[in-house]
């Protein structure tokens, strides 16, 4: 036994996580703290920003407050009605799901309630398999309602705290900074402890039924990662459609062929490209990271439960992921404090250094916190379940599986930071190529992403080994954790990005001066790489979790090995290798699909509204928005639906080892594919970015804004636009969720699937 009690334990998770939530609130009470007038009927946004004006007198005319305050309002409202149109949606899918996940388990023994012997703990009874299936979509239904939550409140946040960092910015580049980086600990913190808090009520309420039966309960727990991921593909997907397709038609008309500034209030699309930040890289990125979470918890807790920890009924090592996360949440609280307490921020060049650090001091406090944990709540000695045999571990085992984890997911963000970042050569080079033209331009960048992807997958590689060298599908499934122990921090950071982006876009359009916009476009050209670096982690961690639950799966449906020379599993080897591509090719066909309709919308505007480029006249945002919101609610459900339906129709009719080898296709090719798409277009935006600060003699030479060599870069950032915020981030929830799919459905596909290969 562990030295940690249960009584201790069962305290200790809800406390950090109670922790977790409170300290966000402090930092949102931080970002809103701001005089408010004393007039009773006042509607909030603007008076609060108008106060901080009139305590600003002088700096900035109270009209520019005013014009601020506005366009914060319009853009949360455009990002609220979009998520709230898009979770209407969402709520069919999942009522329907609810139901398919229920008939098919249920359908299992035939909807019997009578008790089962067990599945691993032989000579006992468990709980009917009708048992299972509702409390199954039970856990899919909290974790689809936790994961909606953890974007929108992400999104809320964000649009409450672009204007914000905007007016911050007068005051200097520091203010600005801590504004916009509080705002990302806010959802970092609340989601973290959200997912944390959910998942350990639902065990404790579910154990008031299954009692002893600890193999069932950590079974139907699965469905948590379930809903989770579910919720993450289509806010991702819709998401990344609805805020690329503003984009590309923003900057095609507004910058190529009008040549007016990116976020020009005269420019039709302007609106709705702010209001695609906060609903894809904010709110689709918090389900993703929500969804990633809690994969790797349930499936480090299933692949427990049927070891020593389940079977001996050791409340305290079954519950070590869940320790591991909440000593996660007090390790990132210490780290905020020193980016916004303990260091402060004077230049523009020490943004990015400070982020980093961000992810170095976590990396370090955690190695340390998961050595106290693995000491404390884990037997010095234990068996696992490993493919039919026992394994003897130690202790210490797990935490060189959860360590190797962390820092594989500290050098996967670094290196992408070193392929993104236009302070390396890589970004330069490809700015560089901008000289001679587009062509050369995409050349270089997709060469960049290609190789981009050698030191990530090494990295990942090595934690496998490793782990599965040390504890077999457990040792990978922590290893997951480990990579995601400092989520709060990772998200912040990722957060930050957006809301700097928006409070560029805010100054832009309240006609702020130019040195305010020259910080904001500081804290956004930082905010790029880190939000790539963001797109790291999750890409690592899913290949992780994905192997995990694939491990979980193929121990549930009883297979004993995965031999790929047998035809059933290589067919379902080269399918799954081919579904990244499909699901990438509906993606980017949509978002160009929808940027078509924008660009030609924006046409229009300018050539017919009259008096739009001299200023005279307001454009039509609300058509723009329409068009944006429209396309992705219609374009999201293609691609949903091919990740939710193959390993429904691969169990169902080819059997569980083709389903396996569509697991491990998908897996292998879906990593490479995602990590070369989303460091592509990251560098191809900050080499547009690098032509147009002109901050060294290279990049003056290459600028200024509107050179042939400037329009190259944006039409390599307009192509990337796609790679990096729709397809990219996207792909890494298709392994995961089609892995955690297959684990929820296995004792069914193993009861009857295989339906064609029985008549052939």
């Amino acid at each position: 036994m562990g030295s940690l009690s249960e009584a201790v334990t069962q305290v200790l998770i809800p406390v950090c996580a109670l922790v977790g939530i409170s300290f966000a609130l402090i930092q949102w009470f931080l970002v809103s703290k701001v005089r408010v007038s004393n007039d009773p009927g006042s509607n909030g946004y603007s008076d609060r920003l108008i106060e901080e004006a009139e305590a600003e007198e002088g700096v900035d005319s109270l009209e520019v407050t005013i014009k601020c305050a506005e366009i914060q309002h319009a853009i949360s409202v455009g990002a609220t009605s979009f998520l709230f149109t898009q979770y209407k949606y969402l709520s069919v899918f999942v009522g329907v799901f609810s139901a398919i996940i229920f008939l098919f388990l249920g359908s299992v023994k035939g909807f019997s309630t009578k008790s089962e012997p067990c599945t691993y703990n032989k000579g006992n009874l468990c709980k009917p398999a009708l048992a299972n299936a509702l409390f199954t979509t039970i856990a899919f239904l909290l974790g689809a309602f936790t994961s909606t939550l953890s974007g929108f409140l992400g999104m809320k946040i964000a649009t409450y705290a672009n204007a914000r960092t905007t007016l911050e910015a007068r005051k200097g580049v520091g203010k600005a900074f801590i504004a916009a980086f509080r705002s990302g600990a806010v959802m970092g913190f609340l989601l973290a402890a959200n997912g944390l808090l959910v998942l350990y009520v639902s065990i404790n309420l579910f154990k008031l039924y299954y009692g002893d039966d600890w193999e069932g309960l950590y079974e139907s727990i699965t469905g948590y990662g379930l809903g989770g991921s579910s919720m993450a593909l289509f806010g991702r997907v819709g998401g990344g459609i609805y805020t690329k397709a503003a984009d590309v038609g923003a900057d095609l008309v507004g910058k190529v062929e009008r040549n007016i500034p990116e976020d020009d209030p005269r420019n039709p699309a302007v609106i709705a490209d702010n209001v695609g930040d906060n609903v894809g890289d904010i709110a689709g990125m918090g389900s993703d990271l929500f969804g990633s979470y809690a994969e790797s918890s349930c499936a480090a807790l299933f692949v427990a439960s049927i070891s020593s920890f389940g079977i001996g009924h050791d409340y305290t090592a079954m519950s070590y992921p869940l320790i591991i996360s909440s000593m996660g949440i007090v390790v990132c609280l210490i780290t905020t404090i020193f980016a916004t307490d303990l260091f402060e921020i004077k230049s523009v060049s020490e943004i990015e250094p400070s982020l980093k650090r961000q992810l170095l001091i976590s990396t370090v406090l955690m190695t340390v916190g998961i050595a106290m944990v693995s000491f404390f709540a884990l037997p010095s000695e234990f068996t696992l379940f490993n493919f039919g045999t026992e394994m003897t571990v130690k202790h210490w085992h797990i935490f060189f599986c959860v360590a190797i984890g962390l820092w594989a997911g500290l050098v996967i963000g670094y290196t992408t930071e070193y392929y993104t970042s236009n302070a390396y050569s890589p970004v330069r080079d490809v700015a560089d190529s901008c000289r001679t033209g587009a062509a050369t331009n995409v050349i270089f960048g997709l060469a960049l992403g290609y190789k981009s992807v050698i030191i990530p997958i090494f990295a990942i590689a090595v934690s496998i080994y490793v782990s599965f060298s040390l504890a077999a599908m457990y040792g990978i499934a922590v290893s997951a954790l480990g990579m995601l122990s400092t989520i709060a921090t990772g998200l912040a950071i990722d957060a930050y990005g957006p809301i700097s982006d928006n409070a560029g876009g805010i100054a832009e359009m309240a006609g702020m001066s130019h040195k305010i916009r020259e910080t904001t476009d500081a804290l956004d050209a930082a905010g790029n790489t880190t939000a790539a670096i963001g797109k790291g982690f999750a890409i690592g961690s899913a290949a992780l979790v994905s192997l995990a639950l694939f491990g979980a799966y193929v121990s549930r449906a009883g297979i004993k090995t995965v031999d790929v020379l047998t035809p059933k599993v290589f067919i379902g080897l080269i399918v799954g290798a081919m579904l990244p591509y499909w699901f990438s090719a509906m993606t980017m066909k949509s978002v160009g699909k929808a940027a078509l309709k924008m660009v030609e919308e924006v046409r229009r505007q300018f050539n017919t509204i009259p008096g739009l480029m001299e200023g005279r006249a307001k454009p039509d945002y609300a058509t723009c928005v329409k068009i944006s919101t429209d396309a992705s609610l219609r374009e999201m459900i293609p691609p949903g639906a091919l990740v939710m339906l193959t390993p429904l129709i691969a169990g169902t009719f080819f059997g569980v080892e083709t389903l396996a080898g569509v697991l491990a296709g998908s897996l292998v090719s879906g990593v490479q594919v995602a990590i070369s798409a989303s460091n592509t277009g990251g560098a191809w935006d900050n080499a547009k970015k690098y032509i147009e600060a002109g901050v060294s003699e290279h990049a003056k030479s290459l600028g200024p804004k509107g050179s042939d060599a400037h329009k190259a870069a944006v039409i390599g950032d307009t192509v990337g636009d796609p790679l990096k915020d729709t397809s990219g981030p996207s792909l890494n929830i298709l392994i995961k969720l089609m892995a955690v799919e297959s684990l929820v459905f296995a004792p069914f596909f193993a009861a009857h699937g295989g339906l064609l290969f029985k008549f052939l």
